[in-house]
């Protein structure tokens, strides 16, 4: 087989395919859980997120990473030792994916949360959170992994997942 004959992926018709670009519209197209991470910043204020890039790393211990980008306004909350909640939600809570996607100065205004063990800020309504310490973060040029070691916990009522897939919220159809 010579290199003539070896055929080359070709773009689809009318889609750009640059490296940025392509980039964002292939993760566009990936699904992913929404959660959402709580913390305190280091004058006490209530901080927080939502996150599409929440992964258990492992059972033993109970470790999950979750990414963000250095310029976020929660970024002085992600040092090692402080501690986070992360929170899971369903079509239910999706009103707090929103709310803790909007402005920061309004995500903690109201009464859609509390607050938990050691002050953490814990969402109201969620299928599940959990509160854990920072032990690791890895800055990767403009954004990080943060490693948490999940300690404690706790289970809201049963919901449907939650998707984000295309900028916007899904619950899952059919089985296939």
């Amino acid at each position: 087989m010579n290199e003539a004959s070896i055929s080359q992926p070709t773009p689809a018709a009318g889609i750009p395919v640059d490296g940025l670009d392509a980039f964002k519209r292939a993760f566009r197209r990936h699904a992913a859980g929404v959660a959402v991470v709580t913390a305190l910043m280091p004058d006490g204020a209530p901080a927080g997120f939502t996150a599409t890039s929440l992964a258990s790393l492992s059972a033993v211990p109970p470790l999950a990473t979750f990414n963000m980008a250095q310029v976020s306004s929660s970024w002085p909350a992600m040092t090692v030792g402080n501690r986070v909640a992360i929170h899971m939600l369903g079509p239910r809570s999706r009103h707090q994916a929103e709310r803790m996607a909007a402005d920061h100065a309004v995500r903690f205004i109201g009464d859609h949360w509390h607050s938990g063990p050691y002050g953490v800020p814990i969402l109201n309504d969620v299928t599940a959170w959990m509160l854990g310490t920072i032990v690791e973060v890895h800055p990767v040029r403009n954004s990080a992994v943060i490693v948490v070691q999940v300690e404690d916990g706790s289970l809201g009522d049963e919901d449907d997942a939650l998707l984000y897939h295309e900028r916007r919220y899904f619950k899952p159809g059919a089985l296939v």
